[in-house]
């Protein structure tokens, strides 16, 4: 068997699970057929294996292109700043009809208006039609990286190779290549920063993320139309970002054109994820996300009140990527982190970080918003409390937003027996087909 078709087998049996529970699919899970489309099976095809000098230099994360240019301070947000043509690389293969460019932008802090700088990738399938014709995926992914080199543009060209983040988006990213369209993934700050980075400060990272569709469909070369519909997805932290987008983008970018908002499996509050996770098999993306935070709350001290133990496990977090660093920590109980004995969820000089992070409160959607959540508290993966969903969506309707609320089977029953339509299901490959039905 040659190299590719290990891969192709590695992709269907790691990813996508086997391909016979695909023959009876949940309502709206994709088939098998659908993932491996025209496009993605020509991808497959007609793919190139990197040389060995090329898996080592994207692995090295030392490309220049992420060195920031000086700001006058008149930069308008989603200004570009740079931009790069580059190979779509994952796994040591290149796609042959991936139009890639790492791009860098003008964006702003939490409060809307501090300069900040961020990088991300925009990716187009060459399909035959014209850019100017395509519409735009922003896709956030479940990225809960607080390191540097951790993040799309880089997991994109061949870096940050085991990054769960990245496996997951594989199928949706087929599923949105094989409609066409072209998809932006910010990287919520430059991926080559070596402070940390501050993930889970939900406002930046929504600013981030509508400042990356600026940036994408104003890129020249990529020939995107400036005014080309656009939707919003995200999942797990990126689902965080897409939530406060949508609730930001009619006063923060009221000139985009966003038709649709997924929003998969996000913290909807972070206080009560922070509950539920902790002394879970969650517990390192508990800490995690205090440490995505503070870049954008500086007032937490989450140094000052760790253990000796504590600051060096959090100082190696803040270097790190998230697979494998973040699942190291299973059902570890992080109050025994802090020098209080107290948990985080309860920890006086964070709550004004927590509720600053709570979905439903900065705005109101105008595009319209389907939330695809886990049904029941009843798996290892229902770090997210059910019940936060549902009243999201509530909260949304009552405001007038067009809301679709989808449960998502995440059951153990449902992993043990249908592992291709859970693992479907809960990256969010059910929802592409509704995106494509909110686009005029």
């Amino acid at each position: 068997m040659t190299r590719w078709k290990l891969v192709v087998a590695a992709l269907a049996a790691l990813v996508l699970g086997t391909g016979t529970a695909a023959a009876q699919p949940q309502t709206g899970t994709p088939s098998l057929g659908q993932v491996f489309n025209g496009f993605v099976v020509g991808q497959f095809t007609g793919a190139r294996i990197a040389t060995p000098d090329q898996a080592f230099q994207a692995l090295t994360a030392n490309d220049p292109f992420y060195r920031e240019p000086a700001l006058t301070g008149s930069e308008q947000p989603g200004t570009l700043l740079k931009a790069k043509k580059v190979d779509v690389m994952f796994g040591g293969v290149t796609p042959p009809d991936v139009e890639a460019y790492k791009l860098m932008y003008v964006t702003t802090g939490v409060d809307g208006s501090t300069p900040a700088v961020s990088t991300g990738i925009l990716m187009i399938p060459k399909d035959g039609q014209p850019a100017d014709q395509k519409r735009l995926i922003s896709y956030q992914e479940a990225n809960d990286s607080v390191g540097w080199s951790c993040h799309p543009s880089t997991q994109w060209t061949g870096g940050d190779p085991l990054d769960g983040a990245s496996w997951s988006a594989l199928g949706p990213l087929a599923l949105m290549f094989g409609k066409g369209y072209a998809v932006m993934i910010s990287d919520v700050g430059n991926d080559a920063d070596r402070n940390p980075h501050g993930v889970f400060a939900g406002k930046f990272a929504a600013h981030a993320q509508l400042d990356g569709i600026r940036a994408a469909l104003h890129h020249r070369p990529a020939g995107l139309n400036p005014q080309a519909q656009v939707a919003l997805f995200g999942i797990a932290g990126g689902g965080v970002g897409a939530a406060f987008s949508a609730e930001l983008a009619p006063a923060y970018a009221p000139e985009l054109a966003v038709k649709s908002t997924v929003l998969e499996g996000m913290v909807v509050n972070t206080r009560n994820f922070l509950r539920v996770a902790d002394g879970s098999v969650g517990s390192g993306f508990a800490l995690a996300t205090l440490l995505g935070m503070e870049p954008a709350y500086p007032q937490m001290r989450v140094e000052e009140k760790l253990t000796p133990a504590g600051r060096g496990i959090a100082d190696f977090f803040r270097t790190q990527c998230q697979t494998p660093a973040y699942f190291g920590l299973p059902l570890l109980p992080l109050r025994t982190l802090f020098t209080s004995g107290v948990g985080p969820a309860d920890e006086p000089d964070f709550q004004q970080a927590f509720e600053d992070n709570v979905l439903g409160r900065s705005g109101t959607p105008k595009s319209k918003v389907l939330i695809a959540s886990c049904a029941k508290d009843d798996s290892f993966m229902s770090l997210v409390p059910a019940q936060e969903s549902r009243d999201l969506a509530e909260t949304y309707r009552e405001r007038g937003t067009d809301v679709t609320y989808e449960p998502t089977d995440c059951s153990m029953t449902r992993m043990l027996t249908d592992l291709y339509g859970w693992g479907a299901d809960l990256f969010g490959m059910q929802t592409i087909d509704w995106i494509d039905r909110q686009f005029d």
